[in-house]
């Protein structure tokens, strides 16, 4: 059987497998984080790759058609070669460090050695530095075809030495299938610069994705185990950078929600129904906010709600929705138990400099003013926040 068509076979087998995984992550909790889309950019890439490498498959077919697919695919190759690593390295530094800021400034550094590798890519098409297709459409490596290579065992190696460098500070669970992703496409990788004819480098980068899938994608340490809510880690984590980002045009609201009488829930109808009711108050919320917003459990019986809302009046319309959705609820249930929230909630004001515990704790005032009745021009009269 042709070489050839056993790797186009390969590279189908390699797609498909990274169809199945982007199906599952889309779905993912956690999709709104930086990290969920670099592994999402990473499987989009891989596959786009699969697919250029088929076109570079007609080397030494003739005919000005399989001339062009030939040159397409090595360039597409070569060009795309450094961005997995690179969003590899970007996708360590987001968790080890949990900092989307810090990750975003490396960006620029990436990119920009990125853009000088296009620049030397563009220029080895004149030169051949890299490789080129010679008259008979057959492809030769060039004198400097190394360079691609050692750029992405760099990133690769500069992504191996920030695990083991920052090895404390990675969950014990994680440290291995981090250390493990780029060992399949290395190997593949000196395998090819040895054997000519072995371009293996896209489906060991296939197999590493499916590791990374299974054993951190699809195990998230921001999730609460019982709501399928972000827990309070990340709230924190997530508001310090909403707070860091705000200007005096761009800021953002959040909702202090308290589950009323739920002690009596669980001590009337025991701990299953009480789960119940954590459960349902989530879905339910999650039903009247968009699809972007953030829910967090913040404590036992309460939750918080992040939303890209710059109004107070927005915001109020979406705490009428979620008291609206609650009675509703309520009316058609089935549950022996009624649910009632009590609300806290604030469009964060960039002057004030409050911090992640500041703000936290001014929504969490007005939470309890809410659970006791206390109404706003009440507030006004007997409360002030000075910033």
């Amino acid at each position: 059987m042709n070489p050839a068509y056993n790797l186009v076979i390969n590279n189908i087998y390699s797609f498909g497998i990274l169809i199945f995984i982007y199906i599952h992550a889309k779905n993912n909790n956690e999709k709104i984080f930086l990290q969920h889309k670099i592994y999402i950019l990473m499987l989009k890439v891989t596959a786009l790759m699969l697919i250029v490498d088929i076109f570079s498959r007609f080397d030494g077919s003739p005919g000005t058609f399989y001339v062009v697919l030939n040159q397409f695919g090595n360039f597409m190759i070569y060009f795309l070669n450094p961005i997995v690593p690179s969003l590899w390295l970007l996708y360590v530094h987001c968790q080890i460090f949990q900092d989307e800021q810090k990750t975003r400034r490396w960006m620029d550094i990436l990119l920009s050695i990125n853009m000088i590798y296009i620049g030397i890519l563009l220029l080895s098409q004149l030169f051949g530095w890299f490789y080129y297709i010679d008259s008979n459409n057959i492809y030769h490596r060039g004198t400097f075809f190394l360079i691609p290579a050692l750029l992405s065992v760099g990133l690769a190696i500069s992504a191996i030495f920030l695990i083991v460098v920052n090895r404390k500070k990675v969950d014990q669970k994680y440290y291995l299938p981090l250390l493990a992703f780029p060992i399949p496409p290395l190997v593949c990788t000196f395998l090819q610069i040895i054997f000519y004819n072995i371009p293996l480098i896209l489906n060991g980068l296939t197999f590493s994705l499916l590791i990374v899938f299974f054993n951190i994608q699809s195990h998230s340490i921001n999730t609460d185990y019982l709501t399928g809510a972000y827990n309070r880690k990340k709230l924190e984590t997530y508001m310090k950078e909403k707070i860091s980002t705000s200007t005096e045009n761009v800021t953002f609201s959040a909702i202090l929600i308290d589950i009323d009488k739920f002690k009596s829930i669980n001590d009337t109808f025991g701990h299953d129904m009480g789960d119940d009711a954590l459960q349902t108050s989530v879905n339910l919320i999650k039903t009247c906010i968009r699809s972007r917003d953030f829910i967090a459990r913040f404590g036992g019986d309460e939750f918080c709600i992040l939303l890209d809302v710059t109004n107070i009046k927005a915001l109020e319309a979406t705490t009428d929705r979620i008291s609206r959705c609650i009675e509703r609820h309520n009316k058609v249930g089935n549950r022996p138990y009624k649910l009632g929230f009590s609300m806290g909630y604030a469009v964060y004001d960039y002057k004030s400099n409050m911090k992640v515990e500041d703000f936290i704790r001014y929504i969490d005032t007005l939470m309890y003013e809410n659970k006791r009745g206390i109404t706003i021009e009440e507030r006004k009269q007997n409360y002030e926040i000075s910033y």
